[in-house]
């Protein structure tokens, strides 16, 4: 068989009853998603910025990252919530290398599923408790999403995975805000589909029960770039593709119109440094525009300790071992222009 099956891992109801979520943070979070919902729906004017590493790799290094957001979260709450980001999943396009902390805690250790599980929900529920910002991850997972459902105030799915109908059905049994990303085609028509399953109401297998969804109001979209057929990166940050995008949004009958613009991946071709002339043009064509300005409601943007990248084995504390990031002291000055000028 192509299959080994290694041992059964417990359930999420068995993991969150070994780490539980306190009355006290299970509110703050309540508290939390109802702001950020509000501003997806348009009831609060203040602009998301989904930030942090690429992916979660260390945990004291992106605690120690975490808690930096913190201060300049008050300084700047009356214009901008921070989500930040914990990805504790990471796609492969060509499935080498590093997965995730879901995969392999330890990036240098070999992989272990069941310490992932642990691990994951441990850094999650130690982010709340320390910072009290509850945070995005992505979805890659589907049927891993309940390990952390309790935790989570944002969840993105990834270019790969949003034409993949398992993960527009789960979408639509969320009660959090969802972004849902262009493919890497670039084609727009397929991620609004992606938009109108997630909004709508399913019935399907889910982790091994018949189960219903109620569809989710908040599902949205991330404009992330996209690649030719020559591999070469095609932004759409620009003025012309958020009036297209706020056009192709008035021709579905969807609600809760709304957009993120990520900022690295394609739309910057992993050059980190671009993100924050990118965030300053998004920033500026909401400003010029009134339909951009309501559509847009925030930026998704890597980021940590440390500029760029780095191999794992290297080692250097608060380095991205995955994507270029923005180090702290440049991430530090933007958040604060984008609070200046969103």
């Amino acid at each position: 068989m192509g299959f080994t099956f290694n041992r059964k891992l417990p359930i999420p109801r068995e993991i969150k009853e070994m780490y539980p979520l306190s009355e006290t943070y299970a509110a703050l979070k309540k508290q939390r998603d109802q702001e950020i919902s509000n501003v997806i729906t348009g009831a609060d004017d203040r602009f998301l910025v989904i930030i942090g590493p690429c992916s979660a790799d260390h945990e004291d290094a992106v605690i120690d990252y975490l808690n930096r957001l913190v201060p300049v979260q008050e300084k700047i709450k009356d214009k901008v919530i921070i989500i930040p980001r914990i990805y504790t999943n990471k796609p492969r396009t060509t499935g080498e290398g590093y997965k995730g902390m879901v995969h392999q805690p330890n990036p240098e250790a070999a992989p272990d599923l069941l310490e992932g599980l642990i691990a994951i929900r441990k850094l999650h529920i130690r982010n709340i408790e320390e910072t009290g910002l509850t945070a995005a991850d992505e979805m890659l997972y589907p049927e891993n999403y309940w390990y952390l459902s309790d935790l989570l105030s944002y969840v993105a799915v990834g270019a790969r995975s949003v034409e993949d109908q398992h993960h527009r059905m789960t979408v639509s049994g969320f009660d959090i805000p969802a972004g849902m990303k262009n493919p890497t085609s670039g084609d727009m028509t397929v991620m609004l589909n992606s938009v109108v399953a997630a909004q709508h109401s399913h019935s399907f297998i889910y982790r091994g029960w018949d189960v219903d969804t109620s569809g989710n109001p908040l599902a949205h979209t991330i404009l992330r770039g996209a690649v030719n057929k020559r591999g070469a990166t095609i932004p759409n940050y620009h003025y012309e593709d958020l009036r297209l995008l706020c056009d192709l949004y008035a021709q579905k009958n969807l609600q809760n119109p709304a957009c993120i613009v990520d900022t690295n991946h394609s739309n910057s071709n992993k050059q980190y440094l671009q993100q924050i002339r990118i965030a300053k043009e998004v920033l500026h064509s909401r400003r010029y525009n009134d339909d951009i300005h309501k559509l847009v409601k925030g930026l998704m943007i890597e980021s940590y300790i440390e500029d760029g990248a780095q191999k794992i084995h290297e080692n250097v504390y608060g380095k991205s071992i995955t994507d270029p990031c923005l180090g702290w002291e440049k991430t530090e000055r933007l958040l604060y222009e984008i609070a200046e000028n969103c």
